[in-house]
């Protein structure tokens, strides 16, 4: 008889590690949580994010059933809009240029909305994203670009909830527990070996759900993959996103899946540390490029900062931020915008310049050739197309002619002071390739495109989902998802009774 500690072994502990738990302890099984970082850093690359997470719904009654505390008063005054099903297809192939594995796709966005009522009805807290995503038109919030609702607390919050839900469960959860490896004799992954302190132990399990993140705290992975001058961009994240899931999935076969090359990396502060700081979290971002301007070392624009909503673009901009020359940009407004500034753009830690002339500006940004920036703006104020008016909610229209990079919406002259100036750098969140999936299980295939027994994985290291971009918010939705998919299928084959000869 083959030895058992448990049904169900989850290695990580951010969202979807969490949503593969409680949906594994549903089945029926008792489960057991790896937690590579100690619990002061828990979390994963979950703690690190706003919480925002993108779903379809239909209206106000389906976002009441998701935040059933929202108040009159919040109603009143709100215009919450709809997010199709097929709006969210439309932005989930458009910005992967098309290259989303469709039966992954299929999953997340159908799944999208039941599996929001799900983690809801677990005891997940969810609040609209007031201060993020909805500009005051006329007394009312609108919000823009698909996204709604954000986890009580953010992304600390978030993970707090899930852990007390664990807790109250009676999921254990063990920290600065490492997994090194799987155990696994050829056929079955049968549990993992895990160093804890200086102790190195087996735990064994008919269902191992691996769900570490991907490898974007690996320099050296990063360089392999994402290619030379990765090594110089920050972490936004947590450090222990190091590829451990994805490195022992493959050593046994495991089928890699996805855009290898690719990953999420956004604008973020040039001065901040290597890896994310709790303290901060999610504080280094500078999202509100649309309603500036964003030039390199020569003073040049090299984006098109208006292109889309915001949502729709940051995650490709990092990438862009960290092929100029010195790895680094300055994103530049005027008075005329400053208040549209998210909250992230006052915190204390921020690299920032203020002046009163364009010509003080460009002599006080670090890096920057000064003619070449007052050149820049010139061309740049006098191709703005004034005649049509400004307006944040919407794609405006508002752009530039005649410019080499154009400006396509949200075209305001950088003519009235002060006018402030940010420091950024490239900032990786995660990569976006891993593992190749059965859609309808969450099980790992192999090279050979036959399902693993007993392995699953979620979140991250599910490969084959992004490619090139990401709309905003995605990232918990397929935590969730796939989390929940992977912990329900893992109960399944853990609590299958043995047919014996």
């Amino acid at each position: 008889m083959s030895k058992r500690d448990c049904d169900v072994i989850v290695v990580g502990a951010g969202n979807a590690a969490f949503c593969a738990a409680f949906a594994a302890q549903e089945g029926g099984a008792k489960v057991i949580m790896l937690e590579r970082a100690p619990e002061p850093e828990n979390g994963g690359n979950s703690r690190f994010t706003a919480g925002a997470i993108r779903f379809a719904y239909n209206g106000l009654d389906d976002l009441k059933s998701v935040m059933p505390d929202l108040s009159a008063e919040e109603i009143e005054r709100t215009d919450f809009g709809s997010y199709t099903t097929e709006q969210f297809f439309d932005d989930m192939f458009r910005v992967t240029r098309f290259r989303t594995d469709p039966a992954l796709c299929e999953r997340l966005v159908t799944s999208s909305y039941d599996s929001m009522k799900w983690l809801q009805s677990r005891g997940v807290r969810f609040v609209p994203i007031y201060g993020r995503q909805a500009f005051k038109i006329d007394g009312r919030f609108k919000f823009w670009g698909g996204l709604t609702v954000e986890s009580w607390g953010g992304g600390p919050g978030l993970v707090d909830q899930e852990t007390a839900i664990a807790a109250k469960s009676g999921i254990s959860i063990k920290y600065g527990a490492r997994v090194l490896s799987l155990i696994y004799d050829g056929h079955t992954v049968q549990g993992v070996r895990v160093k804890q302190g200086e102790q190195i132990s087996e735990i064994y399990a008919p269902a191992v759900v691996l769900a570490t993140g991907g490898f974007e705290s690996n320099t050296e992975w990063r360089t392999k993959y994402l290619g030379p001058g990765w090594e110089l961009a920050k972490v936004r994240g947590t450090r222990f996103n190091t590829g451990d899931g994805i490195r022992m999935a493959l050593d046994i076969g495991a089928s890699p899946a996805g855009n290898w090359s690719g990953c999420h990396a956004v604008g973020w502060d040039y001065n901040a540390p290597e890896f994310g700081d709790l303290d901060v979290g999610d504080g280094f971002q500078k999202h509100s490029y649309p309603w500036g301007i964003m030039v390199n070392a020569r003073g040049e624009r090299f984006v098109d900062e208006g292109a889309d909503f915001r949502n729709y673009t940051y995650a490709k901009y990092g990438r862009r931020i960290l092929e100029q020359p010195d790895n680094f940009a300055w994103q530049i407004f005027d008075k005329k915008v400053l208040g549209l500034l998210r909250d992230e753009y006052r915190i204390k830690r921020v690299s920032k310049v203020s002046a009163n002339t364009l010509e003080e500006l460009a002599s006080k940004l670090e890096g920057v050739d000064p003619k070449g920036l007052l050149a820049e703006i010139k061309a740049y104020n006098a191709a703005v197309k004034k005649n049509v008016p400004f307006n944040a909610n919407i794609k405006d229209g508002r752009g530039t002619v005649g410019l080499d990079v154009p400006k396509s919406n949200w075209a305001n002259t950088i003519d009235e002071p002060p006018f402030e100036a940010f420091q950024v750098g490239c900032g990786i969140t995660f990569t976006f390739g891993g593992l190749r999936i059965d859609p309808e299980s969450g099980q790992v295939m192999d090279t050979d495109q036959i399902p693993i027994p007993g392995l699953f994985t979620a979140g991250e290291m599910v490969g084959g989902l992004f490619y090139f971009n990401y709309p905003g918010g995605t990232g918990l939705m397929s935590g969730t998802v796939f989390g929940r998919l992977a912990g329900t299928s893992a109960a399944r084959a853990a609590m299958k009774p043995k047919v014996h000869a």
